[in-house]
């Protein structure tokens, strides 16, 4: 996460499928308690407005399903003790919890979770212009197990709940998913989370400008938070954009 600021303008889209690794194949069948496990990636550029809407969304169910492989593995990118399964019961809650309470979809929660960690709770605090701490490597938050060298080997469940707490309802510096669905128009559409992305990872975004050609940040980001929505989840991304210079 960058500093947040961001533009409007109006509004134009495209997307389009296809990467080297998933060719078209059909999307799974949404609408059941658990879609199919195996959801190839999509690769989509454009401004958001003809991306999958909400309904073609992945259940949380099966997006919890198809995450567990990573979040039981990802602090080993780390050189880290990789999460408990008490650990991933915690981040479970939390998400419910906070979700709750802010109105925030919990499916984009747990996407962003696992673009920014991978859900690893011990994942390292990141330093820039400000520090970016936990699991969704929020701005300039409070709770981390693993900040300055200090690691948690058993991450507490306040802590876990304050991580994704921070993310999502944000900081005293800084904006969460809360606030910047706010400014994205809301999280009732697809679009708005869509953007709403964008300007976790970047944190600016001119309205009606490609999600996937940002003036900062990864290029992939959106694209990959597209796909963890329909259901997709991998250890790394076969998204190749080139981030910008």
């Amino acid at each position: 996460m960058l500093p947040k600021t961001f533009l409007l303008a109006p509004a134009m889209a495209v997307a389009v499928a296809a990467s080297p690794i998933a060719s078209a194949a059909s999307p799974p069948a949404f609408g059941v308690e658990h879609a199919t496990r195996s959801v190839a990636y999509q690769m989509f550029t454009g401004d958001g407005s003809n991306w999958p809407t909400m309904s073609s969304w992945a259940t949380f169910e099966t997006m919890w399903d198809n995450s567990q492989a990573v979040m039981r593995t990802s602090c080993t990118q780390f050189g880290q003790n990789n999460n408990s399964p008490g650990e991933i019961e915690d981040i479970r809650n939390a998400i419910n919890h906070i979700a709750d309470a802010s109105g925030v979809d919990r499916r984009i929660i747990l996407a962003i979770i696992m673009q920014e960690s991978g859900g690893c709770v011990r994942a390292p605090t990141t330093v820039g212009s400000h520090a970016n701490p936990g699991l969704m490597q929020d701005h300039d938050g409070v709770h981390s197990c693993n900040n300055g060298g200090v690691v948690q080997y058993n991450c507490p469940t306040h802590t876990i709940y304050g991580m994704i707490q921070e993310g999502t309802q944000g900081t005293r510096t800084g904006d969460g998913l809360q606030q910047l669905l706010a400014q994205a128009g809301g999280g009732h559409t697809a679009h708005g989370n869509y953007v709403a992305a964008r300007l976790y990872n970047s944190g600016s975004y001119q309205w009606g400008t490609d999600l996937s050609a940002p003036q900062w940040g990864t290029s992939c980001y959106a694209s990959d938070i597209v796909n963890r929505l329909l259901g997709w989840d991998a250890p790394a991304t076969p998204c190749t954009l080139p981030n910008p210079r």
